[in-house]
């Protein structure tokens, strides 16, 4: 038979185990317990990244393929270029010509000039009225006499009006061409006349010059006729265009919202230089000389 110290001291082991077992399951218990808010936590950062990440992504991706990019505003110089003065004078009075362009009738009805002699002094003053604004226009005879004894014949006929400048330039060549009444960069009066060009020509803001095709192989001459380019940026161009006078203040500022608006998309997809029509209009509804 056990002696009660026998039965106290078995009583104490016993509770000794009793407590052993409780803190080691107590400890499993912690144990288990970090490791599930571990996952939790886990968890949770998971589903946090993944609904920003894709919250972000629902609201970009529209902007991707859906709004296209907003073009950087073109660059203009503010300055005037200067007009350009021939090293010498010429002659008062000159001898102009104005054949007819063999086998290209004019785009629209008109007369040339008369061959014979013009004035290379004085100044005339020109306004093109359009839809986008009033470009006035001051040409002068002393840089090219016979292109603006044209210029004026074709404005007195009202030959510009009605119709509507096809080519923006907006890099590079900053400038907006005019004068063919199909629109198209093809059509002219139906006569040519020969180029007023020396090698210190340059264009710049507010220049008025001709364009045109070159050199004719046939006669070696010039094939000015109607078209002519206003300049109201950068035109780093060889002087191979007549300068036949400047764009008045106005007229630049008219010139200026054009270019900010830009070229028509479709124009200039077609375009191998980067040229194209004008998203607006510039159509000419008079044109006066004085």
């Amino acid at each position: 038979m056990a002696t009660n110290q026998q039965r106290r001291e078995a009583a104490k082991r016993k509770l000794e185990r009793q407590l052993t077992r409780r803190a080691e399951r107590a400890k499993r218990r912690r144990i288990i317990g970090v490791g599930v808010t571990i996952v939790v936590v886990g968890l949770v950062a998971g589903l946090v990244v993944f609904l920003v990440t894709r919250d972000r992504e629902d609201v970009a991706q529209p902007e991707a393929s859906d709004t296209p990019p907003t073009p950087a505003p073109i660059q203009i110089p503010t300055e005037r270029a200067p007009e350009p003065k021939r090293p010498q004078a010429l002659a008062d009075p000159v001898s102009c010509e104005y054949p007819a362009e063999e086998g290209k009738p004019s785009a629209k009805p008109v007369t040339a000039p008369a061959a014979g002699q013009v004035s290379s002094n004085g100044t005339v003053n020109v306004t093109m009225k359009s839809t986008a604004g009033d470009i006035p226009l001051t040409l002068n005879k002393a840089l090219a006499p016979c292109t603006v004894n044209s210029f004026v014949n074709l404005v007195n006929q009202g030959y510009y009006v009605d119709t509507e400048c096809h080519r923006l330039g907006t890099e590079g060549l900053q400038m907006l061409q005019c004068g063919d009444p199909q629109a198209t960069g093809m059509g002219g009066p139906g006569y040519t006349f020969d180029d007023e060009v020396f090698p210190e020509l340059s264009y710049g803001r507010g220049i008025l010059a001709m364009a045109n095709a070159g050199k004719d192989p046939a006669t070696g001459k010039g094939t000015n006729g109607s078209q002519f380019f206003m300049v109201y940026g950068d035109a780093q161009l060889p002087p191979n265009y007549t300068v036949f006078g400047t764009i008045g203040d106005p007229g630049l500022q008219v010139l200026d919202k054009v270019a900010r608006d830009g070229i028509d998309p479709e124009s200039a997809a077609t375009s191998q230089d980067g040229t194209g029509k004008p998203k607006t209009p510039v159509k000419f509804t008079a044109t006066t000389v004085g």
